[in-house]
């Protein structure tokens, strides 16, 4: 049976570093109060002009260099963002561009920090159709582009970041099992309201901010904790694993305290889970694939290891996935 295996990573970070204490210059906050709450001490933030086709295309062109290819041997490009560079054309086609990959075709998804998840899926059932050899699959946004840096209870949890994939084909390792969910009675919890077909784009929009992310940061908290968990021990059952053995579970790295509490419902231990916000805060779909690319760079998942990766955003979207790891 055919089976879409993670065959290279990829990541790209933006050079300007933002810390908790720069907060403290422009808002009612402290670095203290911050890293309590979140576990983020830092968070990366593009430069002027800098976009999300461009944080994908250098994320791809690092995973591209380590797998010595050549961007014409790319099949299909799938971008998970909600920071598209705009409405269309896609930002995978930008990426294309920049990338010259003349054989590719791709599109983007829209699922918040689920997006990479969702992506990745999609990207796998590409694969096991046996029609593509290299699907591509990046998570990436621009944060900073829907931030209302007045606002304290959302601005301080979010970086840029953009992270990538290559899935090819397996027999023995790659995604085996996967458990995705979205429920829009979440909606209302966690959403951008301005510039969809609703609230299009107008000066009162605008003066109302509805074009910056809104957060009901303790609906968010409660159901992420429950449906990460949910989640991720039915996969633990449906495919007989226990605790000991997952060599590395990586949560969407949203909130240190949610990813303590899932991980703890899960059975793991401490060294089981893999973080990195303290340094780069939540980068929405590219939280995930930023993860696992410093994950296998570091030595912590190795070949014939078990990982599961679980992420809960807007929508409410959720889910988790199973993977043997094959590089």
């Amino acid at each position: 049976m055919i089976k879409a295996n993670i065959t290279s990573t990829g990541k790209y970070l933006p050079k300007n570093i933002v810390t908790n204490v720069d907060f403290e210059k422009i808002i009612d906050t402290s670095d203290d109060w911050i890293q309590n709450r979140t576990g983020i001490k830092q968070r990366r933030l593009v430069k002027k002009n800098e976009t999300t086709a461009d944080m994908s295309t250098f994320a791809i062109k690092d995973l591209l260099k380590k797998r010595n290819l050549d961007p014409n041997d790319i099949d299909v490009i799938i971008i998970a963002t909600i920071t598209p560079d705009m409405t269309f054309p896609s930002t995978a086609a930008l990426v294309q561009k920049n990338l010259s990959a003349n054989n590719a075709w791709g599109f983007d998804i829209s699922s918040a920090c689920s997006g990479f998840l969702f992506a990745l899926e999609t990207g796998s059932a590409l694969i096991k159709s046996n029609r593509y050899n290299k699907v591509i699959v990046v998570g990436a946004d621009t944060m900073s582009s829907i931030l209302d840096y007045t606002d304290r209870n959302t601005c301080i949890l979010f970086g840029d970041g953009a992270g990538a994939v290559l899935l090819e084909k397996s027999h023995k390792h790659g995604i085996i099992d996967s458990k995705l969910h979205i429920d829009g009675n979440g909606a209302d919890f966690l959403k951008m309201e301005g510039g969809g077909s609703l609230n299009p784009t107008t000066l009162d929009t605008v003066n109302n901010k509805m074009h910056y992310v809104y957060q009901n940061g303790k609906q968010v908290f409660k159901h992420a904790i429950r449906g990460m968990s949910e989640v991720s021990c039915e996969i633990l059952k449906r495919n007989n694993l226990n605790s000991n053995d997952i060599q590395l579970f990586i949560p969407h790295q949203a909130n240190k305290r949610i990813m303590d509490a899932v991980a703890n419902r899960m059975g793991l231990k401490p060294q089981q889970m893999f973080s990195n916000i303290e340094y780069y805060a939540n980068t929405t779909a590219a939280t995930i694939p930023i993860c696992i690319d410093e994950a296998f760079e570091s030595g912590k998942i190795s070949k014939n290891n078990n990982l599961i990766i679980s992420s809960f955003g807007a929508g409410f979207s959720w889910g988790s996935m199973y993977i043997k790891w094959g590089i």
